[in-house]
């Protein structure tokens, strides 16, 4: 895999030509109460030099859609449109559609279905070894946010939630839930309207095989590959640039995003990711149209900046 400090002239440029006019639709920047490398407003400016359309940032415990309309004011000459989203966990109330209508009145694209408080993931994460960074925090530990009841019916405040999503036009993300209950989620999503489904990162914690991602992907969705887990030099790399391939390849670059999910300390920044992934993927052979699906349309049309 080809990095920023190896890279010739020729092959930075055309890279970063590519690049004009990306969409980061999950990326960790700060304040949070884990540590981040960056801050919205340092990303943003590291993103505009580099030409990104927009970036979506992420926190497991609280919406940024205040922070993003506070940097799209102050800071109108960026390139890069900051917007944000609602993770589902404690914090926020779990379930809570006012808090996911008070984040579409604010600008905001994506929800996340629970994270850090999904099921799954606390299930994912009793035998991982992984732990939340900010673990020495005096915060409680997460507690499970369940989507369906003990006889396996959805909960009216998942309906609730749904119902939003398909009243604001917000992108409906899968989150940490297991790739069993995305299939059903997404189902009802579509029966009640909503038209922007992103399936995250198949390729950990989620438990989704390669043909769950077809299936989900064929339901509609937006297959969003987090280059955090496939690059060399991240921290959090679990997957090899044989597996992305794959992936890529049975879904189609048409219903691929691919995202960062960078921000972290002590990894790859988000752009870097984004440099990195290119680099693959031009070596892997996908045509430069190709590549800019996967890094600017797809999510450009999935979180509504198509027009």
């Amino acid at each position: 895999m080809t990095s920023s400090d190896t890279m010739t002239p020729e092959q930075a440029a055309h890279i970063a030509d590519i690049l004009q006019g990306a969409v980061d639709p999950h990326v960790h920047s700060g304040p949070s109460i884990a540590p981040r490398a960056v801050d919205h407003l340092e990303l943003a400016r590291m993103l505009s030099e580099a030409g990104f359309a927009a970036v979506v940032t992420k926190d497991h415990d609280y919406a940024g859609v205040m922070c993003a309309a506070m940097i799209g004011h102050h800071y109108p000459e960026l390139k890069t449109r900051v917007f944000s989203g609602i993770a589902l966990n404690n914090v926020v109330g779990g379930l809570n559609a006012y808090a996911v209508e008070h984040t579409a009145a604010m600008d905001g694209k994506i929800v996340w279905l629970p994270t850090l408080s999904a099921e799954n993931h606390l299930r994912w994460q009793a035998g991982s070894g992984w732990s939340h960074p900010a673990s020495t925090q005096k915060i409680r530990p997460a507690s499970a946010v369940p989507l369906f009841d003990a006889g396996g019916r959805m909960l009216p405040e998942l309906l609730d939630v749904l119902d939003v999503c398909a009243a604001t036009g917000l992108a409906l993300a899968s989150g940490h839930i297991h790739v069993s209950e995305t299939k059903k989620v997404f189902a009802e999503a579509k029966r009640r309207g909503v038209e922007r489904l992103i399936f995250t990162h198949p390729e950990d914690i989620v438990g989704a095989t390669m043909e769950d991602t077809v299936e989900i992907a064929d339901m509609g969705a937006q297959v969003e590959h987090s280059l955090a887990f496939f690059l060399e030099g991240s921290k959090f790399r679990t997957r090899t640039t044989e597996e992305l391939q794959h992936f890529i390849d049975r879904v189609g670059t048409g219903r691929t995003i691919l995202c960062s999910d960078l921000g972290q300390v002590g990894t790859l920044t988000p752009l870097e990711g984004f440099r990195q992934a290119v680099a693959t993927c031009l070596a892997l052979g996908y045509s430069d149209a190709q590549i800019r699906a996967m890094v600017s349309t797809n999510a450009a049309q999935v979180i509504g900046l198509d027009g």
